[in-house]
């Protein structure tokens, strides 16, 4: 029998969860749902798969236990630089909140430095951090920025995602093409120059 997930008591008092439930693994509440669905868990092509859903689960929200500030202040530097730092086009997949269904698509963003610039590799790390959290678009593009502007406090930070959602895509209204624009501007990114041109440098094709 697979072993009990530890879940702390502060977890467990905030979401409210039921004590006997926490007596049961988590692959085991997946075997559970397997029946619900009215699938026998039993059978060979399902035997294993309560055991990879949790492993896949935990990955998919892997960023609950990481520290976005703690990465960000691991790669500051001092540099002289005053003009707009753009990282685009990386790559996003993430957990709806709503139906736990992923929406993905790409993450551009920006910053004007003040005496401190980030290491480019940590930005994408970032992203990683929020979307593999269960969330809603609206939130992780808001976090982003946040999280940028308290590490290095710049000038100014400017933060778009564009993602497609499959809870529209393949349930509910069924769209296959439609796709959701969001962003979050800070500081200088508030004023209308900084901003279009930082639109328009994130719209310029590769």
């Amino acid at each position: 029998m697979a072993q009990p997930i530890a879940v702390s008591k502060a977890v467990r008092g905030a979401v409210g969860m039921d004590e006997g439930l926490s007596e049961f693994s988590t692959e085991e509440m997946y075997r559970e749902i397997l029946r619900r669905l009215g699938e026998d868990p039993n059978r060979e092509g399902l035997l294993a798969t309560p055991g990879r859903v949790e492993k896949s689960m935990a990955f998919l929200t892997k960023g609950y236990d990481e520290n976005p500030t703690r990465i960000l202040r691991g790669a500051l530097f001092d540099e002289d630089y005053d003009e707009m730092v753009i990282v685009k086009d990386i790559e996003m997949f993430s957990l709806c909140e709503h139906h736990m269904l992923p929406f993905f698509g790409k993450v551009h963003v920006a910053y004007i430095p003040k005496g401190k610039v980030i290491g480019l590799s940590k930005i994408p790390r970032l992203v990683e951090v929020f979307a593999r959290r269960l969330q809603v678009q609206e939130r992780l593009t808001r976090q982003i920025a946040d999280a940028i502007q308290n590490a290095i406090e710049p000038q100014g930070v400017g933060v778009v995602v564009e993602a497609r959602h499959l809870c529209m895509m393949m349930r509910g209204i069924e769209k296959q093409h439609s796709s959701t624009v969001t962003s979050a501007m800070v500081g200088c990114f508030r004023q209308k120059e900084t901003r279009l041109e930082f639109l328009s440098l994130v719209r310029q094709p590769d």
